[in-house]
């Protein structure tokens, strides 16, 4: 009896101090490192090209082309930083060594633009001009070595951070499964989840807007030792909040490698690929405690896409042991070979996110080299620093994404009768075609500026300044700003929602790794466009816009933009939503129902059926 009593009074502890950990008292930590991480990341890349070409003298498509490989290199990394937080390390820890590198990486920009060792001698002729020294061997390893860490450190921070904000919440679907609740409280949880993700991309917005002003300008005006050692110092206050907050974080434990388990799907299936798969599903192989820690909301249900798969859940001799564990490389359960079934069915419109990451690779390079062309002034003494002119497409983005909830999801509820308004598919599909609208303004404004250089005899004067106002540039600013508000959002929501629960991380670094290869895109790209038609002896990507044709480079973007919107409308056509079981609302048991079609519909329980 009395050890009955003092097991009940652990677990009422126990479960007493779960209570008090998480939700949105955690957030002040959280978004407090994130505001200060984006303000380091967003001061420290704003202006690189400027960087690149007036202080280090590399011509513009060679740094425009390394701002893009850095830029694919650090989403690349995401891969290895979910890796580690979903097999080993946990979220926690992987954003702590994730930070670590950040902060080495800018110390060492720190230190290359202090030492004038590490920079070539200064120069007033055009970037790029036989006139100027180039960086040598030494003064590009060093930035290849810094920009190398930054790298690293993002591929810590990317894929975990904002999951570990909603890990806050998902804690609490757990705690109302285990009390049986049903899918109501599933959708209150989801709202929580919806309103931390505008949250989220609100607060670094807000951060990303005082970086493209202050940093910015101590850059232009005062130096690069204190434009590089503002952010750093920004990245350590960052470690510092977010260490703080450590009692009040929930930290899930890693489930094992999602690669690993996919792996194995895909290995056992390959070896009973002439074994028939049964009609009764129900022979499928199921074990509910192996699946425990990747399946605590739920398990996935079996769905009928992509069957050569359920060969791997077909049970054969030799598949389990004589102590009755399974060979996991020759058998896997339901719920592991719909994990891979989830990825492979996510993957098609996660491709359309790589077009966004290639136009907006372009936004940090030659829409600032654009402006640096114009009238800057404000007021007669005062002249807006290039890279700042990004501050109207994060102003855009924050007003869009504060209207969104509090203006446009109550009217859309009104026609679509869906409690998030519209669905984050629907999302995704608008911020595709506004940004079609914002590749299309930045043509017509190129060629504005060009023909205007070409009215005053400019076109052979790169380093005069343009009679046009730079705030022509505002409306293809605010137009991707608006855009990113439904594209970029809708593209995270959709990812989170759809990708298996122990793969959170990896389905953060798939939005990273779809920039990666956007970035990685945009290089191929200006490459091919340079060299073809140089070929033909009208270079649109010279180093003298002036004589360049960079509005038709962007009129071929819109074209292939225009392409991706209608891959995406055909990919969402034909995709199936994965399917969750829950407690039932009247029983104790647990519910199988499949509602595909419902949840493509309204997204508003998460995912949740």
């Amino acid at each position: 009896m009395a050890t009955t009593t003092t097991t009940d009074g652990r677990n009422g502890e126990g479960e007493q101090k779960r209570r008090e950990k998480g939700g949105f008292k955690t957030m002040p930590f959280i978004l407090g490192n994130d505001i200060c991480d984006r303000f380091a990341t967003a001061g420290f890349g704003a202006n690189l090209i400027t960087y690149l070409t007036q202080q280090l003298h590399l011509p513009l498509v060679e740094a425009s082309n390394l701002l893009t490989n850095f830029g694919g290199t650090s989403s690349l990394t995401t891969i290895l930083g979910a890796l580690a937080a979903d097999s080993f390390a946990g979220r926690f820890w992987t954003i702590i060594a994730g930070s670590v590198f950040y902060q080495l990486g800018m110390l060492g920009l720190v230190v290359s633009a202090l030492l004038p060792s590490l920079r070539p001698s200064p120069c007033s002729a055009p970037p790029g001009g036989p006139a100027c020294q180039r960086a040598s061997g030494l003064q590009l390893t060093v930035l290849y070595l810094s920009l190398l860490c930054t790298a690293f450190g993002a591929g810590g921070l990317r894929p975990c951070v904002v999951m570990f904000g909603t890990d806050q919440f998902d804690h609490e679907l757990g705690e109302q499964q285990q009390k049986k609740v049903t899918a109501e409280a599933a959708k209150v949880v989801a709202e929580r989840k919806r309103r931390y993700f505008n949250l989220y991309f609100f607060m670094m917005g807000v951060a990303a807007l005082l970086a493209l002003t202050v940093v910015v300008y101590i850059q232009d005006n005062v130096g690069w030792g204190w434009g590089f050692g503002i952010p750093a110092i920004a990245m350590f206050v960052s470690i510092v909040v977010f260490v703080i907050g450590y009692p009040l974080y929930v930290m899930l434990k890693p489930g094992g490698s999602p690669f690993t388990r996919l792996a194995q799907v895909a290995a056992a299936a390959f070896k009973k690929r002439n074994v028939v798969v049964p009609e009764d599903t129900g022979m499928l192989y199921q074990d509910k405690e192996l699946d425990v820690l990747i399946s605590t909301n739920g398990r996935l249900l079996h769905t009928n896409q992509l069957t050569f798969l359920d060969r791997a859940a077909i049970v054969t001799p030799g598949d389990i042991s004589v102590s009755g564990q399974p060979d996991l490389w020759r058998l896997s359960t339901v719920h592991r070979v719909e994990e891979l079934k989830s990825i492979v069915r996510m993957l098609p419109i996660w491709s359309a996110g790589i077009m966004l990451a290639t136009i907006e690779s372009h936004n940090g390079t030659f829409i600032i080299i654009q402006a640096g062309s114009m009238d800057r002034h404000i007021t007669r003494h005062f002249e807006i620093p290039p890279a700042t002119m990004s501050i109207f497409g994060t102003a855009a983005f924050l007003v869009s994404l504060a209207l969104y909830d509090r203006a446009f999801v109550p009217l859309a509820r009104r026609v679509t009768g869906l409690h998030s308004g519209i669905t984050y598919f629907q999302r995704m599909g608008i911020g595709l075609a506004i940004h079609i609208l914002g590749v299309a303004t930045a043509a017509l404004v190129e060629t504005k500026r060009r023909d205007a250089a070409a009215d005053h005899g400019l076109l052979d004067n790169p380093a005069a300044v343009i009679p046009l106002s730079v705030f022509w540039l505002v409306p293809q600013f605010a137009v991707h700003g608006i855009a990113g508000a439904f594209s970029s959002v809708g593209h995270m929501e959709f990812l989170y929602d759809q990708a298996p629960e122990s793969m959170r991380s990896t389905a953060a670094a798939l939005f990273w790794l779809a920039s990666s290869f956007g970035n990685y895109l945009g290089t191929v790209l200006v490459t091919v466009v340079q060299r073809t038609t140089r070929a033909r002896g009208n270079d649109w990507l010279q180093d003298n816009i002036n004589r360049g044709r960079i509005d038709n480079y962007y009129w071929l973007v819109t074209c292939l933009m225009v392409l991706n919107l209608g891959y995406y409308l055909i990919c969402f056509r034909f995709y199936t939503m994965k399917p969750l079981e829950m407690a039932d609302e009247q029983d104790d048991h647990v519910g199988e129902y499949e509602l595909s079609t419902l949840q493509k519909n309204d997204t508003g329980a998460g995912g949740v059926v």
